[in-house]
């Protein structure tokens, strides 16, 4: 018996509108594909821009693993026995056992970019090569409109289309973030400063650059100067690693701690008064933004190796740094003026290339939204409001008609620090649709932490709200 599901072609009528339409395929929503996949009274179709599936391919670095176990994948968590799950993809590729023998409950990056590959080679209804131009209300036929553009293989415009649909999920993901005074380097040519979700397709010009200062005290970070010190010559390794937060520290990775990734805790932050919500944000950056503990004794052992013949790497390793400004020396070198925050000094730093690992931010939902602008509902920070069920509050006139729009990763604000965590990708997934169909479609625990985060013993499951009849099943589909 085949473990690859067979494609089939969907079968939708021009007119008639869709059950879900997905804009971007990112992990999050291919998780959503592949859990609708199975679910023949749901009429869906999923966009993007992009030529094919493409995820952080610059930091697909030899060796880097991803920091959640391999059941953390597509649709585990909710669906054991979907055929779309890690553990089927190694079947389908006959490394079932070599994996087995590996023992490796966190498997490497690029491994994980090419199962999901894989699931979104096989997918039904994916539409890579479309551009999202417009989200509109039909008020008149009480469904959204959705306008796009075809792409060809070189970007250009081939054609344009419309669709309707009951219900979107926005999964456009995040985008790389870059500090206003490094802004005017990146965006000139020369010399090399580059973001570091592009650092592989610029690692040969980094590596030849005599001196490489990477910024940024997180994960990437980290892999990025591990990678560089690696490939450097003992002795001569000339590079700098900064960071703004007070210390190299490590993610929190003990097992109560973990608990912050599971719906429980999302269900109680959820909950809390918005000033709450906001305040412990800012405080939790050690659970998602920190350093994977094999990450740092591998950095630690690399550097220590270096000092067995006598001397020290020539490294320079300082956390609780901020880049105040930044400019070009002629055309071949850049200065970074720095200070440190605890002294209060300043100093400048000149160097030949820059990785910039400061982070990503959530793609702004404004530009894809503005024809709904005045149906959003938005909190005292103008911050779009997110229910319990992931649903983006809208007017009335809208949710009245059973349609709703839903986000995947642009949720922080009201779901808190596992929005982005890719553990809770199928049962995010699991709720939208349990929503979307109206009924328990996928069967979610009750409990899913020992830690009672609030005095309420009991946490509340959102209920399937009942659900109208759905696109009727075309045959053959």
């Amino acid at each position: 018996m085949s473990t690859t599901p067979a494609p089939h072609p969907p079968h939708h009528e021009p007119d008639a509108p869709r059950d879900l339409v997905g804009i971007g395929i990112g992990p999050f929503n291919l998780s959503l594909a592949a859990l609708a996949h199975p679910l023949a009274e749901l009429d869906s179709v999923f966009y993007d821009q992009r030529p094919a599936f493409d995820w952080h391919r610059g930091l697909l670095i030899d060796g880097a693993r991803i920091q959640v176990p391999f059941l953390a994948d597509l649709v585990t968590l909710a669906d054991p026995a979907s055929p779309w799950s890690f553990l089927n993809y190694l079947k389908a590729r006959d490394r079932l056992f070599p994996f087995y023998f590996a023992e490796r409950f966190h498997i490497q990056r690029a491994e994980y970019d090419a199962y999901c590959r894989w699931v979104a080679g096989h997918l039904p209804g994916l539409r890579f090569g479309h551009q999202i131009d417009a989200v509109r209300w039909n008020p008149g036929r009480d469904l959204f409109e959705v306008d796009f553009t075809q792409l060809d293989t070189d970007g250009e415009a081939e054609a344009l289309g419309r669709t309707y649909t009951r219900n979107i999920v926005l999964g456009i993901g995040t985008e790389p973030y870059v500090p206003d005074p490094l802004k005017p380097l990146v965006e000139a040519p020369g010399v090399p400063v580059v973001h570091a979700a592009d650092y592989l397709a610029h690692r040969d010009a980094i590596l030849a650059a005599d001196h490489v200062t990477v910024i940024g005290s997180g994960q990437s970070g980290a892999e990025v100067f591990l990678d560089l010190l690696r490939a450097r010559p003992a002795g001569r390794e000339k590079l700098h690693w900064l960071g703004r937060t007070e210390a190299f520290a490590p993610m929190e990775y003990s097992k109560l701690g973990l608990e912050h990734f599971t719906p429980d805790y999302t269900r109680y932050f959820h909950a809390l008064p918005e000033g709450v919500r906001d305040r412990l944000v800012t405080t939790q950056w050690q659970l998602h933004k920190g350093i994977d503990a094999d990450t740092m004794a591998a950095i630690h052992e690399e550097l220590y190796g270096r000092t067995l013949h006598g001397g020290w790497p020539d490294t320079v390793l300082t956390p609780g740094v901020r880049v105040r400004t930044a400019g070009r020396i002629a055309t071949t070198r850049i200065e970074l003026h720095l200070e440190h925050i605890q002294q209060n000094a300043r100093s400048r730093l000149t160097t030949d290339a820059v990785v910039l690992a400061t982070g990503y931010r959530e793609r702004p939902l404004d530009r894809i939204l503005a024809g709904l602008d005045p149906y959003l509902r938005r909190d005292s920070r103008e911050r779009l409001r997110v229910d319990e069920q992931f649903r983006l509050v809208l007017d009335p006139s809208v949710t009245g008609s059973d349609c709703h729009v839903y986000v995947q990763n642009a949720e922080r604000h009201t779901h808190g620090v596992g929005t982005p965590d890719l553990g809770l990708a199928a049962w995010r997934s699991a709720t939208i649709l349990n929503s979307m169909t109206g009924k328990e479609t996928y069967p979610l625990p009750s409990r899913t932490a020992f830690t009672t985060f609030g005095l309420d013993q009991h946490p509340r499951v959102p209920q399937a709200r009942p659900a109208q009849l759905l696109t009727p099943l075309v045959e053959g589909r």
